[in-house]
């Protein structure tokens, strides 16, 4: 039986341990890392709907904010088209994405929103151009599979951060800042523990270092086996989810287990927990998250204001990353380089 936990001073748990990883001098399912360059004021950016339809309202928001930084922001042609709980065909869908990611004007590509569909289209993305001409690419939730087939295919770095579709009350000041120095300056990433989040008790003391790769939990589970999983040996996985039960996380994780994923892995970061929900007297999302982890012999560092939760930051997949989990720090290499 795993022991599921003791309070630490300051309000970590410090329960299980693991010794400190060794280092990897390269990150694992790309021939080379691919980084675009820092975007600057002027540039052509293209906001595209890979998934569901966003709100005109909160979208106005967003570019007003992209805007602000000099950006000149353009839409997809069917940015705002319905089909079904999509945002038009899997066709339009694909087209308006594949133009943003061959135009050679086009600096940046931001998701509009997420939703359900992206993994509808990946297989078909078009990646043949961004090799010689990288680009910027953010989003997140849905966008995963987008995420995890672009650094598959050509290891380009892609950015885990808020949509166009902008909801000022989960996503403030910090998180604009934040997601504006990840695109357009060329400093590591440093996210810091929260001691409010959910998973901020999941904790095993250790330091390891590797390409940062995940996302939504429950899109690295529905890829596994298809185009769009990236390789996770030696890296360090990260993962957050949204409106998923305790049971459902533990699901989740047993799968990556039994598949050998977090077998294979170097550490483990943890992310936004959001909106998790158990039945009265069962484990809650920590004490899941502490069993399907702490036996892994690997640093694991939960409360990482990463994902759907309120104040959400914006990181590098791809990157080299180095978790501290007695520091409390997820450090992340520069997503973009100089121009």
């Amino acid at each position: 039986m795993l022991t599921m936990g003791a309070a630490a001073a300051g309000g970590a748990a410090l329960v299980g341990s693991a010794e400190a990883a060794p280092a990897q001098a390269a990150p694992v399912g790309a021939k080379r890392v691919l980084r675009a360059p820092a975007l600057a004021p002027g540039d052509r950016v293209r906001v595209v709907s890979p998934g569901g339809t966003p709100n005109p309202t909160t979208m106005a928001r967003g570019i007003e904010i992209l805007r602000s930084w000099g950006l000149e922001v353009e839409l997809g042609t069917h940015v705002y088209a319905r089909y079904g709980y999509l945002a038009g065909t899997d066709a339009q869908r694909l087209a308006d994405l594949n133009a943003a990611l061959t135009d050679p004007g086009v600096r940046a590509v931001f998701a509009a929103r997420g939703g359900y569909g992206t993994q509808r289209i990946v297989d078909q993305i078009d990646v043949s151009g961004l090799r010689r001409d990288p680009r910027v690419v953010v989003g997140f939730s849905d966008i995963t599979s987008i995420q995890g087939k672009l650094w598959r295919e050509v290891g380009l770095v892609t950015f885990y951060g808020p949509m166009i579709n902008w909801n000022d009350a989960r996503t403030g000041p910090e998180s604009a800042e934040a997601l504006r120095r990840a695109v357009m300056t060329t400093e590591p990433v440093t996210i810091t523990r929260d001691p409010a989040e959910t998973a901020a008790p999941v904790l095993v003391p250790g330091r390891a270092s590797g390409p940062l790769l995940g996302g939504c939990l429950t899109l690295i589970s529905t890829s596994l086996g298809a185009g769009d999983a990236p390789r996770f040996d030696d890296a360090i996985l990260f993962f957050e989810d949204v409106d998923e039960a305790p049971y459902s996380i533990d699901r989740m994780l047993t799968e990556l287990r039994r598949v050998g994923v977090l077998s294979r892995v170097a550490g483990v970061a943890i992310g936004q927990i959001t909106n998790s929900v158990g039945e009265p007297g069962e484990w809650d999302a920590a004490a899941v998250l502490k069993d399907r982890l702490y036996d892994l012999g690997v640093p694991v560092l939960g409360g990482l204001r990463l994902g759907h939760g309120n104040g959400q930051l914006t990181v590098p997949l791809g990157a080299r990353a180095t978790i501290d989990a007695e520091a409390g720090t997820l450090t992340v290499e520069p997503g973009v380089r100089p121009r």
